[in-house]
């Protein structure tokens, strides 16, 4: 024991301090140094800011981790990204990695099986890549487009607070307002119309409908040809009686076509009407009245 000196100890400390901080950095980093692993390559022209310890998925699962990516700068546009994937995953030949970017500006790894269940790719061969932008790079496509819209936007909403501004609109809107309460009067009257006047109406259309079906029915039941012959009889009677005004062979069809007649009558008339006149002016030649029974000289 007199071998363990105090400089044997420090030493020990300061190399097991050393391998248990390498196994931690490796198990923050997601690096499992106990698990079996295989390797692969994959090849980008752009690793669109993925990161080594970036996860990589297959299906939505988390196979493995971005293991290191080295840029060659004898052939720019060209960089390869070692990844470290579980040692059961088999994965077929035609399969290719993706790039994903999420909305935080995350970038992951998503390998894209193949269906070839016969072939797959060796271990610590290369697997072709490309990038998948995806909403983010979506949204970075549309920035020249909201970029050429901006000015348009800017004229419709300075159109708009001008519009807004003009007390013409703040009139039209009164105007609005008066005639939705006008309407609303309206629909109230109108509403009361088909409540009380139309019923009412509608019971004294329906009592003259029926009458004019009693009226309907009682003309249906008339004997028009009594009635036409009784008619005819009446008229044949006017006919009999005018022909007989008209003819002298009656005492009436004299009085109304003889003018002897009315010549003498109306100088019998004048007579009378002479008469009465001499009367009024000298009643004396035809009255004689005395209160005494005497007579005047």
């Amino acid at each position: 024991m007199k071998y363990l000196t105090k400089e044997v100890k420090i030493a020990c400390v300061g190399i097991v301090a050393v391998v248990i901080l390498f196994f931690g950095i490796n198990f923050l980093k997601g690096i499992n140094m106990f698990k079996a692993t295989n390797y692969y390559y994959v090849a980008y022209d752009n690793i669109g800011g993925l990161t080594v310890s970036s996860p990589v998925y297959a299906d939505g699962y988390n196979i493995g981790i971005v293991r290191s990516i080295a840029y060659d700068h004898e052939r720019p546009g060209n960089v390869t990204v070692e990844i470290e994937v579980e040692d059961g995953l088999r994965i077929p030949k035609g399969s290719e990695a993706e790039l994903v970017t999420e909305m935080l500006g995350t970038v992951k790894m998503n390998l894209l099986l193949a269906n070839n269940p016969r072939e797959r790719v060796e271990v610590g061969d290369t697997i072709p890549g490309h990038g998948n932008n995806g909403l983010m790079g979506e949204a970075q496509k549309m920035i020249p487009v909201i970029q050429q819209m901006l000015p348009k936007m800017d004229s419709i909403l300075v159109s708009l607070n001008k519009l807004l501004a003009d007390p013409a609109l703040t009139e039209t809107l009164h105007n609005a307002q008066r005639i939705t309460d006008n309407l609303t009067v309206t629909t109230s009257q109108i509403n009361n119309l088909m409540e009380n006047d139309i019923p009412r109406l509608t019971d004294k259309l329906n009592h003259i409908s029926d009458n004019f079906v009693t009226i309907s029915d009682n003309l249906a039941q008339t004997d028009y040809d009594a009635m036409l012959r009784r008619v005819d009889a009446t008229l044949a009677n006017i006919s009999t009686v005018t022909d007989k005004l008209n003819s002298r062979d009656n005492n009436l069809g004299l009085l109304l076509n003889d003018t002897t007649l009315y010549h003498n009558l109306n100088r019998t008339t004048s007579g009378a009407a002479t008469l009465l006149e001499d009367l009024k002016a000298h009643p004396k030649r035809y009255v004689h009245f005395s209160l005494f029974g005497r007579k005047d000289k």
